[in-house]
């Protein structure tokens, strides 16, 4: 998950949401943006949680760690923003209950999407990482015992 390309997925569906606010669309006739601009919240938060605890063969590359930092920075930056605006949208035009029903919109998506996408992303990395973790074990052993077996 790039914070670059997430962040654009969040400014299109913004976008298309102001959009519809401005020619008069209720909330619920905008769902599928919603849905978009919420589940790409939802994958900043995670990238930023990943990026907090990469695993260790990405923090081999010290400069590619701190460069998604700053890139997840400024897109959380870019997506408060549009989260402050969509909250002043929906609250001036449909009152300050329809932001609540946002909120909790964007709660259950965060939850299904925790119990199903970033669950596989995490199995698959643990994969990676036991996986590489065990060949370079292998490879220390096998070095290592053909060094003793030279010695002997």
């Amino acid at each position: 998950m790039d914070p670059v390309t997430i962040i654009g997925g969040a400014t299109v569906a913004f976008n298309a949401l102001k959009k519809g606010f401005q020619v008069g669309k209720d909330l619920q006739d905008m769902s599928g943006q919603l849905t978009q601009w919420a589940s790409a919240m939802s994958d900043l938060s995670y990238a930023e949680q990943k990026n907090k605890n990469p695993p260790w063969w990405k923090a081999l590359n010290g400069n590619s760690v701190e460069a998604e930092a700053l890139e997840i920075f400024t897109a959380k930056k870019k997506a408060e923003s549009m989260r402050q605006e969509l909250k002043d949208w929906i609250s001036f035009s449909m009152g300050p209950s329809a932001w609540d029903e946002l909120v909790a919109t964007e709660g259950r998506i965060r939850k299904q999407k925790k119990e199903q996408e970033y669950r596989k992303a995490e199995l698959q990395e643990a994969i990676v990482t036991w996986g590489v973790t065990g060949l370079l074990l292998s490879a220390g052993l096998g070095i290592f015992g053909f060094i003793i077996y030279m010695v002997t």
